[in-house]
């Protein structure tokens, strides 16, 4: 019974966000609602990161040099110079591992 409410929670969730994607026509937009739309993603991304980076499990703001922090720097370095995303997140993965070795 669980898992039917389970796979009838995941039809509706991708159902109402699809229908966002199928059902607006971009040609319809107007310039100044395309030009304001470029700016979600921009907006939307650090409220996601910002928590998983910056907060423990009770919510509290962790050290400077936590290995998480310290490997969003070096992403965020990288990301900087080189522009390239695979890349950006490579380096901090790695860099992430690499702290958690040499700092455990």
């Amino acid at each position: 019974m669980v898992w039917l409410w389970i796979l009838i929670a995941g039809i509706v969730t991708f159902l109402t966000r699809f229908s966002m994607i199928a059902l607006i026509n971009p040609k319809k937009l107007n310039n100044n609602t395309k030009k304001v739309l470029t700016y979600v993603p921009s907006a939307v991304f650090p409220a996601i990161i910002f928590p998983a980076v910056f907060l423990d499990k009770q919510g509290l703001f962790l050290s400077i040099n936590h290995p998480q922090i310290l490997a969003f720097f070096i992403a965020i370095i990288v990301g900087y110079f080189l522009k390239n995303i695979i890349l950006t997140i490579l380096s901090g993965l790695i860099s992430y591992w690499m702290f958690i070795f040499w700092l455990s």
